[in-house]
């Protein structure tokens, strides 16, 4: 008799040798050098605002006549406007203000645009014909006239400004998030997950948006700059910021009378306001860049 001898294949064991996508965007990130330097400019602007109380002597309200419009020295690095007040005080105290109404606004433009564009690119049909109509209603209207035209309705203050600025952001976020669901949905492992008689909330939150919240991050990052913007037109229209706030747009607004003859007033409050801007767009291009896998 002729022996065979039995060759046993034994499993491989294959290890993946892929990192997280979040982990590799960071890498990538951390190579970009303008994410990086506006990374900086907008943690320096945050640690300016947390720190306020402590990098400041002089009171950021009150009224001081003697000191009034004195141009900047030793005493007063960013001079002073034309109630006495230091501006380098009220531009450090006002970082508070235009980091606090572009976070939350962002936030709250997110939330609520998220859930109206998981509902539109999810169900489809009316749901989504009457929620794109309503986006596409918002946006046929300038977003600073309409911002106006809602702080004039519910009264001018910081809040409400914060809420004008939420809400005509709403379809960005909207539509964003709704394309990107149009698109996940139709791949097979939500196939899957109808197939096995998964809910769709759980659908919707544990799979379609985790998927898709990427291009949000970015534009909500991008979108800070905007409503920091946004808010600086407000207050500086008076709908925003109420006399006494150290808000930067309002100390544009009340410092445009002195222009020829303390141009410091002015200078200040909006060099703070360009560079904070300038620092989220830098930020946002470079996590862009990062994130998306198409960008190369």
């Amino acid at each position: 008799m002729q022996n065979t001898s039995k060759v046993i294949a034994r499993p491989v064991e294959i290890k993946s040798s892929k990192k997280p996508l979040w982990l590799e965007g960071l890498k990538k990130l951390k190579k970009q050098r303008t994410a990086m330097v506006g990374l900086a400019v907008v943690l320096f602007f945050i640690l300016l605002g947390i720190l306020a109380p402590v990098l400041t002597t002089q009171p950021v309200d009150g009224f001081n006549p003697e000191k009034t419009l004195i141009p900047p020295g030793s005493d007063h690095w960013f001079g002073t406007d034309d109630q006495g007040r230091d501006i380098f005080t009220r531009i450090i105290f006002g970082a508070r203000i235009s980091l606090w109404i572009g976070f939350f606004s962002v936030i709250g433009s997110i939330i609520a645009g998220c859930l109206l564009g998981l509902v539109a690119g999810f169900y489809g049909k009316w749901a989504d014909t009457i929620i794109s109509r309503f986006f596409d209603i918002m946006l046929a209207f300038p977003s600073i006239l309409l911002a106006i035209a809602i702080v004039a309705i519910l009264g001018p203050s910081l809040f409400n400004a914060l809420i004008a600025i939420a809400i005509v952001n709403i379809p960005t976020y909207g539509r964003l998030i709704r394309s990107r669901v149009l698109s996940v949905k139709e791949e097979e492992y939500i196939m899957s997950a109808r197939a096995i008689g998964m809910s769709d909330g759980r659908i919707l939150f544990r799979h379609i948006l985790p998927n898709s919240i990427t291009p949000i991050i970015v534009q909500g990052t991008l979108g800070i700059a905007t409503a920091i913007l946004e808010a600086a037109s407000l207050g500086f229209l008076g709908l925003g910021a109420q006399p006494g706030e150290p808000e930067w747009g309002k100390m544009l607004a009340d410092a445009r009378q002195f222009l020829t003859v303390a141009p410091w007033t002015l200078l200040f409050p909006g060099f703070a306001i360009m560079l904070t801007v300038i620092g989220f767009n830098m930020f946002g291009d470079g996590l862009r860049d990062a994130l998306d896998p198409k960008m190369k």
